[in-house]
């Protein structure tokens, strides 16, 4: 490699380069390019990005920066019926969230001059036709892996009347559907792609750019390398899908014979494996329709595997770009379990979130032996580990809450939590000892009456004794009332796409899925949080600010839980 060429920054975990990097450090070797390296990012912008696109975007800006480079942000708008200019900018947002910047921010639409004047020129060289058939038989003489196609009866145009009539189709003269620009390749390709595709179709459809101007507009396999091309890119990094659409790619790029249109060398397009995750669905349009049929709120819904849905239920995008460096990149899809994008969550939010004491399911404590005015306050610790974070002040009242999942009436083997009888450590205040348990008509326990050790202040008895339970806790004067909403899987089945046949795959959906929690109480400093902060609540999971919460209202969306070894026991002994 030569001198002056940067060379990939140190991944933090020592691994070999996987064959991306190989291909551009060959590439670059070889002078290739002049040694610079231009990736893109190109997304349709006909819906909100997901964690497989979080993927792409880490690879593309990732390889770019590693190697000294830069990335192209380009919005593939060739299909003005389904793109709007919401989700344009959603993806610029996404892009940035996740801690990336782009050169140069393109559209197809840019572009489409260039396309038509290329188009003409493929035309003009007799390497484009237009055709009347109509979409049903082009599918018909286009054939199927086992049976050739067949030649379309207007293949054999003569380039003066194919460019007359597709100069026609662009000034309007032709009804919608009545003709496509085709390329002239070959029907008996064993490629499908190959078999004369596709170039320009007239649909007279608005455009978020570019208005009205245009009814023909040019199909993804075309818009899509000589894009590319007229940006320089340098690598074209897509997913696997794409790798039969290569030799198309190449082909449009390679009818530029006498370098008219593009700088050489070409870029060359390279296929890794899509990101696939367990417990979810990535297609676009199985998205869109859980939006729609109001299985979900929205597109941001913490359910869902947007982006915005991962922001907004607390992600860091450093967890994200963590996600998708651990799960690397391979030639064959994959699917990743979705507990590993927890426990990048969970690894990042452990440095990061400072510590509070929130009681989802509260249950009153009344400290019998404390008297009614008496109170004082408890000074613990933004994070254990951070002294940096400071500390806080807690006021300790004779009322307080604690979580009902911390009291057993009757007390298992290895419960080190409250019972009757049992003593605990409400975590940097005192012990306390529970006497009584006040239940309600219908038998439900509504109230503990206990005692504290007066000597514990500080949370540790001065004789020595050992109390192995520490709970969290609010005093019950002081608490703020929230709703803490609680999400699982969405769906039930680890592949929801493998149903049975004639079986629907959203009957897989976990009615479970979000708990909402409307009583939940927390400790008077969360009263300020501000929406997309994010906590540990102790004992409890990390959890992070709604967009809905109101001044003194709070919502709160559990990010992800902590690991509970005894819900883990119990579970199995149950």
């Amino acid at each position: 490699m030569s001198a002056d060429l940067p060379t990939p920054e140190p991944n933090p975990e020592s691994r070999s380069l996987h064959f991306i990097e190989e291909i551009l450090e060959a590439d670059r070797a070889a002078g290739k390019h002049g040694g610079r390296v231009l990736t893109r990012f190109p997304p349709e912008p006909n819906g909100y990005l997901h964690i497989g696109h979080a993927k792409s975007i880490c690879l593309n800006f990732g390889l770019a920066k590693a190697y000294g480079g830069a990335t192209n942000l380009r919005f593939d708008d060739t299909n003005p019926v389904k793109e709007d200019v919401e989700y344009v900018d959603s993806i610029r947002e996404d892009v940035q969230w996740l801690g990336f910047q782009w050169k140069g921010e393109h559209y197809a639409s840019d572009y489409f001059p260039f396309l038509y004047d290329y188009a003409e020129y493929l035309i003009q060289q007799g390497r484009a036709y237009v055709c009347d058939l109509s979409e049903a038989e082009i599918r018909e003489y286009r054939g199927n892996f086992h049976v050739p196609g067949k030649n379309s009866p207007y293949r054999d145009r003569s380039p003066e009347e194919n460019l007359d009539l597709f100069r026609r189709m662009k000034a309007g003269e032709f009804p919608d559907g009545s003709r496509v620009l085709r390329a002239k390749i070959g029907m008996a390709s064993g490629n499908m792609n190959m078999r004369d595709p596709l170039m320009y179709r007239i649909r007279r459809a608005h455009h978020h750019r570019t208005g009205d101007a245009w009814c023909i507009y040019p199909m993804y396999d075309y818009a899509h390398g000589v894009s590319d091309a007229i940006e320089t890119i340098t690598h074209s990094v897509c997913t696997l899908e794409f790798s039969d659409h290569r030799p198309l790619y190449d082909w449009f790029l390679e009818q530029d014979v006498e370098g008219r249109f593009f700088q050489r060398p070409l870029p060359r397009q390279i296929e890794f494996a899509r990101l696939n995750l367990t417990y979810t669905v990535m297609s676009k349009r199985r998205l869109l329709q859980l939006v729609q049929d109001g299985v979900v709120r929205g597109w941001d819904d913490p359910r869902m595997p947007t982006i915005c849905g991962l922001r907004r239920r607390g992600c860091t995008p450093e967890a994200v770009r963590a996600f998708a460096e651990r799960v690397g990149v391979a030639k064959r899809d994959m699917v990743a379990d979705v507990g590993l994008l927890e426990f990048c969550i969970r690894e990042d939010l452990e440095k990061r979130a400072p510590r509070r004491m929130a009681v989802l399911r509260p249950l009153k404590v009344v400290i019998t032996n404390m008297a009614e005015g008496d109170a004082f306050e408890v000074e613990v610790a933004n994070h254990p580990d951070d002294p940096s974070m400071g500390t806080r002040k807690l006021p300790f009242t004779r009322e307080l809450f604690i979580d009902q999942d911390d009291f057993r009436a009757e007390a298992p083997k290895k419960w080190f939590r409250l019972a009757p009888g049992a003593e605990v450590r409400l975590r940097g205040a005192c012990l306390v000892t529970c006497k009584d348990v006040i239940k309600d008509a219908s038998g439900a326990v509504v109230e503990l009456r206990c005692e504290w050790d007066p000597a514990s202040r500080g949370g540790n008895a001065p004789d020595g004794r050992k109390v192995k339970g520490t709970l969290h806790w609010v005093s019950a004067a002081h608490a703020v009332k929230a709703e803490v909403r609680l999400y699982e899987a969405l769906f039930t089945q680890e592949d929801p796409m493998a149903v049975a046949e004639g079986q629907d795959w959203k009957t897989l959906l976990n009615p479970g899925s979000l708990e909402t929690l409307a009583e939940a109480r927390l400790e008077p400093s969360l009263a300020l949080a501000q929406p997309g902060e994010r906590f540990q609540f102790e004992r409890t999971g990390y959890f992070a600010v709604d967009p809905d919460s109101q001044p003194g209202r709070p919502i709160f969306n559990r990010t992800v839980g902590l690991k509970d070894s005894w819900a883990k026991l119990e579970a199995r002994i149950g």
